[in-house]
């Protein structure tokens, strides 16, 4: 008989990769995103699956915690480097025209001017074509973005979630994962991308975060509890076939009854 089998533990047992499936066919449903300003498409979509794949993400995470964040935002960077581990997926969702190819609808909302010239002026451009094959940055986001599109971005997010909340898939829209995702060349015709964690477990693992969440999370106190279990293993060194140290217990136990 041909059965299929979910449980959350071990991590990437049989059973929980049968379990991670399910959170990547929600995934798939999660991309299906909100209508769009003027009707016309401006997002795209990936999903990370996968230990390999998440681990990367995490690293980078984490490099990004070190070497390029201020110090106020190195602690989250790196609770969430941990959480990346502790998802069944990620999805990324990137906005490509909200750099290059505004609304040019006059709103102001990119930087108070009424006509979009503050993106204009500040971009090259061919007659309201924008140039933008020079990618170097110098800030993690390079702008200025027109916010209408940007906006859209918003709409798609909210989107996914409430299909992931609907569909009781654990959900949380990162800055930090997104940024490392657009690093790693998710969504790459994007400027600004955001990482959506998924998890399905007993207990959401992106809330009620204990302090120093990157060195005590689950995976790093199991791991210790391994290394602990094996010393005190090591310590009695008692011949088992021969010799029980409970019997020894109850021994003493009974004599000392006999005296009382």
């Amino acid at each position: 008989m041909a059965r299929i089998h979910f449980n959350e533990w071990p991590l990437y047992s049989p059973s929980d990769l049968n379990k991670k499936e399910n959170v990547l066919i929600v995934a798939r449903l999660m991309v299906n995103a909100a209508p769009f300003t003027g009707g016309v498409h401006g997002c795209e979509a990936e999903i990370a699956y996968g230990e390999k794949e998440l681990e990367k993400i995490a690293r980078e995470v984490e490099r990004l915690a070190h070497e390029e964040q201020p110090k106020k935002l190195k602690k989250p960077f790196l609770y969430e480097a941990a959480m990346v581990r502790e998802s069944d997926a990620i999805v990324f969702l990137g906005n490509f025209r909200a750099h290059s190819t505004p609304m040019d609808a006059s709103c102001g909302l990119c930087g108070g001017e009424p006509d979009c010239s503050f993106v204009y002026d500040r971009l090259p451009n061919f007659n309201g074509v924008i140039d933008a094959t020079d990618r170097r940055r110098q800030t993690h986001i390079k702008g200025p973005l027109c916010m209408l599109r940007a906006h859209d971005l918003g709409y798609a997010i909210g989107s996914a979630l409430w299909i992931a909340s609907t569909l009781f898939v654990d959900a949380k829209p990162c800055y930090s994962v997104g940024l490392a995702g657009r690093n790693l060349d998710f969504c790459m015709k994007s400027e600004v991308v955001v990482g959506i964690l998924l998890a399905v477990a007993a207990k959401n693992p992106y809330a009620d975060i204990p302090p120093e969440y990157h060195l005590t999370n689950m995976s790093n106190l199991v791991d210790s509890l391994r290394k602990i279990a094996i010393i005190t293993r090591q310590i009695p060194n008692h011949p088992y076939l021969v010799f029980d140290p409970t019997k020894e217990v109850q021994h003493d136990k009974e004599d000392k009854g006999e005296e009382d």
